[in-house]
């Protein structure tokens, strides 16, 4: 029965998130936003839409699995990534044996680039996009249902603030960040 704690585990903390999310959706409309309200919604985290979520046109269906969990899409553009983009935005990665790979990839095509607002983004859009591997990420996440290997796995997020700020300053001015 472990597994069945994990899943319970991790349906709790997201019935949590979701709880979060929908009462800062419910505040927003019905109350003037309280200082606090406004700090969460001034929290962002950087994310981008791959080559094959383009390809697939699949940019309405992510952009609207966003919105529905009640982020604001602060910026949005269509980008086509440089290489030296690409190893700036994976410098972490450079030396492993995929690095080259990704970076090939990424500037394969048109990236959809995203500033996303709302409270605790940065751990909201990844739970919501899933695990890197599409064949261990959870049905449901954007990763689960739509990618096909870990490197056309459709979208990238940042895993912490500070690398959504360093990430976010590669193709964004410092002002899209406030």
């Amino acid at each position: 029965m472990p597994s069945q704690h994990v899943i319970i585990q991790t349906r709790s903390k997201k019935d949590e998130v979701d709880g979060v999310l929908r009462e800062e959706r419910e505040g927003s409309l019905t109350a003037p936003a309280s200082s606090q309200q406004q700090k969460q919604e001034q929290q962002y985290t950087f994310s981008f839409l791959k080559p094959e979520a383009v390809k697939q046109r699949l940019v309405g269906e992510v952009v609207s699995r966003f919105e529905r969990k009640g982020f604001t899409i602060r910026e949005l553009r269509l980008h086509r990534m440089t290489r030296s983009e690409a190893e700036r935005l994976y410098y972490v990665h450079k030396g492993k044996p995929f690095y080259e790979e990704l970076v090939s990839h990424v500037t394969s095509g048109p990236v959809v680039l995203m500033i996303v607002a709302g409270p605790s983004p940065v751990e909201t859009v990844r739970k919501l996009i899933g695990g890197t591997n599409p064949l261990t990420a959870e049905p449901g996440t954007i990763r689960g249902d739509f990618s096909t290997s870990i490197t056309a796995n459709v979208v990238h997020a940042s895993d912490t603030s500070e690398n959504a700020r360093k990430e976010a300053s590669i193709f964004f001015p410092p002002d899209a960040l406030r």
